[in-house]
């Protein structure tokens, strides 16, 4: 009986495996090495470059979000950030709305790879990030937010680091429906 449910454990994470997709938002030179930074700039990149490897590793797709108000598409301020950069093959795509997905092709993409399940890290946390996990747990997609894989800069009333803190807290859990966020530091995600 115990090597049953560890057979169906096995079998339920390797679905979970195939049905998983890292979404990498904004992600861009002009954002991350921006006038200012964003908040703890290096740590990030090295949290999402080790979660980019360990994706590429596990066949699961790196999908590279671009928003078209980041500087000139095809600028240096508008590429991503050279330290995750995409490779030959990735997906990337455009948008010019906070939700990655209006107006996009996101959600077909996703479909097409039969996705249910994103893992999510990217710029900025209040804006982007929080506009697009909110809308992909109501499009049906389970979402892992990267608590240590997401960034801002500072508002003119919060800190950086209180904005992330607050949406780490405020989106764990968060449902719509069968579908939710769920929080986790890149060292407790499975990809």
């Amino acid at each position: 009986k115990a090597e049953a449910s560890a057979t169906q454990g096995d079998h339920e994470a390797k679905r979970e495996e195939m049905n998983t997709a890292l979404l990498v938002i904004d992600v861009q030179t002009g954002l991350v090495a921006g006038n200012p930074p964003v908040y703890r700039h290096a740590s990030m990149l090295r949290t999402i470059q080790r979660l980019i490897v360990r994706a590429r590793g596990h066949k699961v797709p790196v999908i590279y979000i671009q928003d078209d108000e980041v500087g000139t598409p095809g600028s240096l301020g508008w590429e991503v950030h050279p330290g995750v950069a995409p490779q030959e093959g990735d997906l990337r795509v455009r948008k010019l709305a906070c939700d990655a997905f209006h107006g996009t092709r996101l959600h077909r993409a996703l479909s097409a790879l039969r996705v249910k399940r994103l893992v999510v890290v990217g710029c900025k946390t209040q804006f982007c990030v929080d506009t697009t996990v909110r809308r992909a747990a109501s499009l049906g997609y389970d979402v892992t937010l990267v608590a240590d894989g997401h960034s801002t800069t500072d508002s003119r009333v919060l800190p950086a680091k209180r904005i992330i803190a607050h949406h780490n807290h405020l989106l764990h859990g968060l449902g719509a429906g069968r579908h939710e966020v769920c929080v986790k530091r890149a060292s407790a995600v499975r990809l």
